[in-house]
């Protein structure tokens, strides 16, 4: 049996109650690790989804594409910040990421297209965990702290 030489146990040797608290013990663990495989597939869709709607303007690895995004382009409007943590977007709420992700970025003087239409629940909560995978690690304590 798997279990017997996962944990090098005789099962014919344990009472009822210390298998069950054994099985129990497995599957919470088998559990965990599941998580960070769904949690690492969604982080790669979010990218592969970034990379083919996003990196235009926001730049590989959501760096950017100009120096001083604050700076407003000859067009009147502002380009495309950084979404790695190193700008602001770390300090808005999911609700309102999501909220921009589906209505563009009009609103804030910029011109990011709406994503409602185009993109899957699915695929619009991939890129914001992409997105959170690229913050530094004291970012992501700060963020998840407060939102979730």
């Amino acid at each position: 049996m798997v279990l017997q030489k996962i944990l090098k146990v005789n099962l014919k040797k344990v009472n009822k109650m210390n298998k069950i608290l054994l099985l129990s013990g497995a599957l919470l663990l088998s559990s965990c690790f599941d998580g960070g495989d769904a949690q690492a597939q969604d982080v790669a869709l979010g990218k592969s989804v970034f990379e083919k709607n996003c990196v235009t303007c926001h730049g590989k690895e959501a760096a950017g594409t100009v120096k001083n995004w604050k700076k407003t382009l000859p067009n009147g409007k502002y380009p495309a910040p950084p979404l790695n943590g190193s700008a602001h977007a770390w300090h808005h709420s999911p609700k309102l990421l999501l909220s921009t992700l589906n209505e563009g970025g009009a609103k804030f003087g910029g011109w990011m297209p709406p994503f409602k239409n185009q993109l899957s629940a699915k695929e619009k909560q991939a890129v914001l965990d992409y997105l959170h995978s690229l913050w530094p690690a004291d970012i992501q304590q700060k963020y998840d702290a407060r939102f979730k």
